[in-house]
């Protein structure tokens, strides 16, 4: 096996095995709603390694009030936009589809374009700071050898090359696994929280000092109050895992007499059993930590930098305890990298090769994480496997994400006409659109990575869709029954003459003179009745389609009908599948299309028409090698 044929071995077409409404053809095991939560919560529930020490950093002895906006936000904000996104993408597709639906055509597909950018950013950013924290954990345990300490760097790029390592062998997302995962790290969690918070209530003048600092700093209430407003945006990285609770959600049980109805109210149970775990956890884990550890710490090279509830596990439940808690955390890291590398495999193909918008290989998983994991050690190298530092960037991809499904989900009421949904998801979006924009301004890191995988995916995008248009890119052509009667008819005559049409007036004297301009400029044959074949176009945006033929007969005239996004393309498939089905290799007669070469090429890539005949029979040329096979193209 040649290292190509390795490299594609196993390529999944994700998108060509999208039926008409988005639902996967394939069906998946299903799971109690319980076990899939934990599925996303190797992302959600580790975000706990890291966020009270990214938070301390963030708002100092203010963190548990700016933790109380978080969740606020989460619990009035992101909480009923993802519910409201599970009733409407029951099948997985998530915010961006429903947002490509809302927004058609070239809007559409630009949208989803950028967005990808932001969630390239949000996977990619889940694998780099998850491999750091995990690495930060190892260092820092007391029993680790002294020659690993300070070598963060070097260990997160060995967790990130084990992750590209096991994906490149084979990996599939294991419930199991993730289970087993969430229900230890949660426990331990509950144990080290419950320590704590014994410690901060049996010590009062921890919580008096506490009180005083923030007296002394801020004055009154009121500004404690309002630079909690201005700082949660740093905070924001605590909301990861709402658009990955609702892009598993083929995996969950329905039940019930309504199984569909029954997945959409088990996901909602889902979204909100894990957004007030973590509230919770969010909450008395900020606290604790800021009464108990002192502020130095949190800096960039304190012991509680990017660890601070393993930190608190090591002071006040020894370093045996606080091992295992540490393995822990490192295991639910690690995954989190894993479901990240799993949700980018799965987003890239659902999209792009759809769009015409990647190189065929993109549909493949082996050079994909070759890709990102490339471009993980890049990221690790940048932010020198900086927990803190990479906070900004996570936080701007997740929040993009939760700003776009809001917008989503805000377009959506406003179509159906509820007017008072529509006012309360506006000011909704209104709120994550300004803690995006504020986490942007004090951290723009994020927006500069989003900005390159945006323009890399744009100009690729672009440039595949020149290099691939002469595709035969039909997923299939099925005819219905008029069409067969009229394809049968014609069979039986011995041969097979088609009319490429363009439907105007569609009248007895629009098909007379096309058939006579074809007898008499193309030597379309007296004896020989002809079909006409008339393509509109559908999306132009679209790439792949699905070709539904509906035959009709009109004055006397047998006419085949079908909408496609490229009028060339269209013609060439029908034409194949014709050849196919009745062995006998057609005869297509057109017209010569007057006019700008050049403007006909970029009509053609860009809204499906431009000069028909020559780049049907090109079509036709690269997909049936064989001249003698291959069907007959006349213009005249």
């Amino acid at each position: 096996m040649t290292v190509r044929e390795w490299l594609l071995e196993g390529e999944h077409k994700r998108g060509r095995q999208l039926s008409g409404d988005g639902r996967e053809q394939a069906a998946e095991r299903s799971h109690p709603w319980w076990k899939v939560m934990c599925l996303t919560g190797v992302d959600y529930f580790s975000t706990l390694g890291y966020q009270p020490g990214i938070a301390a950093v963030a708002a100092g002895l203010l963190s548990p009030l700016a933790t109380v906006v978080l969740i606020v936000l989460t619990l009035a904000g992101a909480l009923p936009i993802y519910r409201r996104v599970a009733a409407e993408s029951p099948h997985g597709q998530g915010s961006l589809a429903m947002l490509e639906k809302l927004l058609a055509r070239w809007k559409g597909k630009l949208l989803v374009l950028a967005l990808l950018g932001f969630a390239a950013t949000d996977f990619v950013i889940t694998i780099t700071l998850s491999a750091a924290d995990a690495a930060e954990h190892a260092v820092q345990n007391p029993y680790v050898p002294s020659w690993l300490h300070g070598e963060n760097m070097l260990l997160t790029l060995l967790l990130i090359a084990l992750l590209g390592a096991v994906f490149l062998k084979g990996f599939a997302e294991a419930i199991g696994v993730a289970v087993t995962l969430v229900g230890i790290y949660l426990a331990l969690n509950v144990v080290v929280v419950v320590d704590a918070l014994v410690h901060v209530f049996t010590s009062p003048h921890l919580v008096v000092d506490w009180k005083n600092l923030l007296v002394t700093q801020h004055g009154s209430v009121w500004a404690m109050v309002g630079v909690s407003l201005l700082v949660f945006p740093k905070l924001a990285l605590g909301l990861s895992g709402f658009e990955t609770g609702v892009s598993v959600m083929p995996l969950v049980q329905g039940g019930g007499d309504d199984p569909l109805r029954g997945r959409i109210r088990n996901t909602r149970r889902l979204l909100t059993t894990a957004a007030l775990v973590m509230s919770a956890f969010l909450i008395t884990s900020s606290f604790a930590t800021t009464v108990l550890i002192p502020q130095r710490e949190f800096e960039e090279g304190g012991s509680a930098s990017g660890r601070a509830l393993a930190y608190v596990a090591h002071e006040y439940l020894g370093n045996a305890f606080g091992t295992v808690y540490d393995a822990s955390t490192i295991a639910i890291l690690w995954f989190a990298g894993a479901s990240a590398m799993a949700g980018l495999l799965n987003l890239v193909p659902r999209y792009l090769p759809r769009y015409g918008m990647a190189p065929s290989w993109a549909a493949a998983t082996r050079p994909l994480v070759i890709v990102i994991a490339v471009i993980a050690f890049v990221i690790t190298w940048i932010f020198d496997a900086s927990v803190d530092a990479q906070g900004g960037a996570y936080a701007t991809g997740v929040l993009v994400l939760i700003s776009s499904a809001a917008l989503a989900v805000t377009l959506s009421a406003w179509r159906r006409g509820r007017r008072v949904a529509f006012a309360a998801y506006a000011l909704i979006t209104v709120v994550f659109v300004y803690t995006t924009v504020a986490n942007i301004v004090e951290r723009p890191d994020g927006v500069k990575i989003a900005a390159f995988f945006i323009l890399a995916i744009i100009a690729t995008s672009l440039v595949s869709r020149a290099t691939r248009s002469l595709e035969l890119r039909a997923v299939d052509v099925e005819f219905d029954a008029a069409a067969r009667r009229i394809l049968d008819k014609a069979v039986r005559s011995g041969h097979v003459r088609i009319i490429a049409n363009e439907p105007d007036a569609r009248n007895e004297e629009e098909y007379r003179d096309k058939e006579q301009e074809a007898r008499e400029n193309s030597h379309l044959p007296h004896d020989c009745p002809p079909v006409f074949l008339e393509v509109t176009i559908s999306d132009a945006s679209e790439f792949e389609s699905t070709l539904h033929v509906h035959g009709e007969k009109r004055y006397g005239y047998r006419i085949l009908r079908v909408q496609s996004p490229s009028i060339a393309n269209a013609i060439a498939a029908i034409l194949l599948k014709i050849r196919d089905e009745t062995g006998i290799r057609p005869h297509v007669y057109f017209g010569w299309t007057e006019g700008n070469p050049f403007k006909f090429l970029v009509r053609y890539l860009f809204s499906g028409d431009g000069d028909v005949p020559p780049v049907t029979r090109e079509v036709l040329r690269r997909a049936e090698r064989d001249p003698e096979r291959r069907p007959l193209v006349h213009v005249g």
